[in-house]
């Protein structure tokens, strides 16, 4: 950097080294360090042992538990947020008919966003969902003998689901927002050409909408595979029962936390980066074929 390009913006620069400074040592530098620790061998005690591919080759062939927090997060994703997107879509559509009180509801509906991945929920929703939960308690008024939810492996991970589901605060104000920006005209225009309901939805609605569809998608997605609180609390950390909660995030921290192979851990992250980078471009490149811009 010549002189007087120093003076024009030195003030600038100036301003921004703290937060450069935080990128660099903060961010940066354990980004790189935790790609080097994926290729090493490290309790956390002892200096590092480079394997080279070891810890992949491992991950990819011998970890069968591995392969079960993979299989447990995708049915948490793929099942998770498409009901989630479903439900806040509903909601957000039956909000936009300009009922009283809008900014009301808006707030209640957004409070389980903000309140759901927190310690106290997570508490709160095997509570709900134990043996002597309020769940069973609904069901035994009607006469049906309810079970262990949580404690049970083929539903276990649904409760997660539903927990998920229910924070659909988030996706559904971004549609409200994009609900109303649909000019009212394009329905009544469909309405005078014989469209009923269900046409709109699928002819107007939803094609205009899409670009809202496509950001609370790809949001959700990269959001629900780094999941960790509610299957940490509700199964007490052990990813249980019979590794049915046992999601991605979790089998990390355990052999990060719990069994000190950082190296592994580090692995795994790097496994996870590049897994969502690659569902990010798969969903960048379909959306060439769904996605509706104006321009």
């Amino acid at each position: 950097m010549n002189r007087s390009a120093l003076r024009r913006y030195g003030v600038a620069y100036l301003f921004l080294l703290p937060w450069l400074t935080g990128l660099i040592v903060i961010a940066v530098i354990p980004f790189l360090y935790s790609l080097y620790l994926s290729f090493t061998d490290f309790d956390m005690f002892t200096a590092p042992d480079w394997v080279g591919w070891g810890n992949y080759r491992e991950m990819l062939l011998e970890d069968s538990h591995w392969l079960k927090s993979l299989k447990v997060t995708f049915t948490y994703v793929f099942v998770g947020v498409p009901v989630e997107l479903a439900v806040a879509l509903l909601l957000a559509m039956l909000l936009n008919k300009g009922i009283r009180g809008l900014a009301v509801y808006r707030a209640i509906y957004y409070i389980p966003y903000l309140f759901g991945g927190s310690v106290a929920i997570a508490v709160m929703w095997r509570r709900v969902f134990g043996v002597d939960g309020f769940v069973n308690q609904l069901l035994d008024v009607i006469g049906i003998q309810g079970i262990s939810w949580i404690g049970t492996p083929s539903t276990a991970v649904y409760t997660l689901i539903l927990l998920k589901v229910w924070q659909f605060g988030s996706p559904m104000i971004i549609f409200l927002a994009g609900l109303k920006q649909i000019p009212k005209e394009m329905y009544e225009a469909a309405s005078i050409d014989g469209a009923g309901r269900i046409g709109q939805f699928f002819s107007i609605t939803i094609p205009l909408l899409s670009p809202i569809i496509f950001f609370n998608m790809i949001m959700q997605v990269v959001y629900s595979f780094q999941a960790f609180t509610p299957a940490y609390i509700i199964s007490n950390g052990t990813g249980g029962p019979v590794d049915s909660t046992l999601f991605y995030t979790l089998y990390l921290y355990e052999q990060g936390f719990t069994n000190f192979s950082m190296g592994y851990a580090s692995a795994m992250a790097w496994f996870l980066l590049v897994l969502i980078a690659l569902l990010s471009a798969v969903g960048f490149l379909t959306a060439r074929k769904w996605v509706y811009y104006e321009n």
